[in-house]
């Protein structure tokens, strides 16, 4: 792996980590802002504790070394969630570039994280 790529991996995975790491843990805390973001969009207040435990543990699967399943199923997790985010939004028609931001920039790290990722860190 070249150095331009191995700067490239651990920075958007330390983005990443941090992105994830600190939404998981606001949606954790449940503050009013994320349940009434639920209530706009329909989702049970539950879900917020079940996204915040997942994104935390797959903070930690993509750090961690070694276990290259899990980490393929933390990226799947990431991706699908803040693509899922982001058509959330779209289907109760929101229109701040806020509301979007923050899941596409996280699908973005996502995919750079996982494209870049070391040959240590893949299944084959």
């Amino acid at each position: 792996m070249s150095k331009r790529n191995k700067i490239i991996y651990w920075v958007a995975t330390l983005w990443l980590a941090l992105g994830m790491a600190s939404t998981g843990g606001v949606q954790l805390a449940r503050t009013k802002d994320d349940i009434d973001l639920m209530d706009r969009i329909g989702f049970p207040v539950y879900f917020l504790t079940i996204l915040g435990i997942w994104k935390i543990l797959g903070v930690i699967a993509i750090l961690v070394p070694k276990f290259p399943l899990v980490k393929e199923w933390a990226y799947a997790g990431f991706f699908f969630a803040m693509s899922g985010a982001i058509f959330c939004h779209l289907a109760v028609a929101d229109k701040g570039i806020a509301d979007y931001f923050g899941p596409g920039l996280l699908v973005v790290l996502t995919a750079v994280s996982w494209y870049f990722r070391p040959a240590e860190r893949k299944l084959v």
